[in-house]
């Protein structure tokens, strides 16, 4: 008998319609999600955990590193073979990647939920979380690092992305692939990731680390006026290899010299950033003048990277020799 621990933090899967608010909120238990399954698991026992119910985009760092100490906890029981947690959409691939950063358990971690709410005939939240504990129960993701099951898929946790509002197949490794999926309760794995991961402990994540994007002609008033108002860090979600508009170059130098940290992602969804164009604002001149890039990362994750760095109080270039092993 395999045993998974199923913890339930709300999000659609757990949502019904509210007709006094006018809205669809989170409120099922986790015991009520797992009644919702259509078929049996065979061989499998769940242990059920109540985490949170609230919708994805109301959680917060705090939480989330909460929930990941919660996951080393309950994997460090030896009779345990796995973790599923139910999770919204909305921030899913976020907190996928912080259990990636910070778990420190080689035991499959497998977040799924659903695109359709459990008040509907035609919800997704039972198939997906039958895939999910399935998935947890196999030794064929063990060693993989956390994972999102959706739709039959199973995608890794450092690339995957919400790539359509509202689509049951939402999630997609653009320019990766998924590692593979569950066909009627049987995992197969096609692809493992090919870095080894690196667990990060900290004892916090540092809230205060602002996310901005760029568009043609943007000025740097908003990474100014971030950095003037407490922030400890600022990524730029940034233009093709690295580059940003005129007189951003200026702003990280001053930022910079303030102590706070400026790191450049890239807004495309393919390919990796790299200081390539010089003058004013190109990769190469913000590079010179203390920014650092994040690799293929995106701009979302990076921000996550980099809370949890300055959450361990990492700074100069401790603190850019370890960005530089995650990107």
């Amino acid at each position: 008998m395999k045993n998974v621990t199923l913890i339930a933090t709300g999000g659609t899967i757990a949502s019904s319609a509210d007709k006094a608010a006018g809205a669809v909120n989170a409120g099922l238990t986790g015991e009520a999600l797992l009644r919702s399954l259509h078929d049996p698991l065979d061989g499998i026992s769940v242990v059920v955990e109540n985490f949170e119910a609230a919708g994805s985009y109301a959680l917060d760092l705090a939480t989330i590193h909460h929930l990941c100490r919660r996951i080393d906890a309950v994997l460090s029981d030896d009779a345990v073979n796995g973790v599923v947690v139910t999770h919204g959409t909305d921030t899913m691939e976020e907190s996928a990647f912080l259990a990636w950063v910070l778990t420190k358990t080689d035991k499959p971690v497998v977040f799924t939920g659903a695109q359709r709410h459990a008040g509907q005939p035609d919800t997704d939240g039972p198939r997906n979380i039958h895939d999910a504990i399935c998935a947890a129960a196999s030794t064929e993701l063990i060693g993989v690092g956390p994972v999102i099951l959706f739709e039959g898929d199973i995608h890794g946790a450092r690339y995957v992305t919400k790539a359509h509002t509202s689509r049951v197949d939402t999630f997609r490794s653009i320019g990766h692939g998924k590692l593979g999926e569950v066909d009627h309760g049987k995992v197969h794995l096609y692809t493992r990731p090919a870095q080894a991961r690196v667990a990060f402990d900290t004892p916090k994540l540092d809230p205060d680390v602002e996310l901005i994007g760029l568009g043609l002609g943007s000025t740097p008033r908003l990474m100014g006026l971030a950095a003037d108002h407490g922030a400890s860090g600022i990524v730029l979600s940034a233009f093709g290899r690295g580059n940003a508009p005129k007189g951003f170059a200026g702003e990280v130098a001053r930022l910079v010299a303030k102590g706070c940290i400026v790191a450049v992602a890239s807004r495309c969804q393919e390919g990796r950033t790299r200081a390539v164009y010089g003058k004013d604002s190109g990769g190469v001149t913000l590079v010179e003048y203390g920014a650092l890039l994040a690799g293929d990362l995106s701009a979302v994750k990076t921000r996550l990277l980099l809370s949890a760095l300055l959450g361990a109080g990492l700074s100069g270039s401790a603190l850019s020799e370890a960005f530089a092993r995650y990107v």
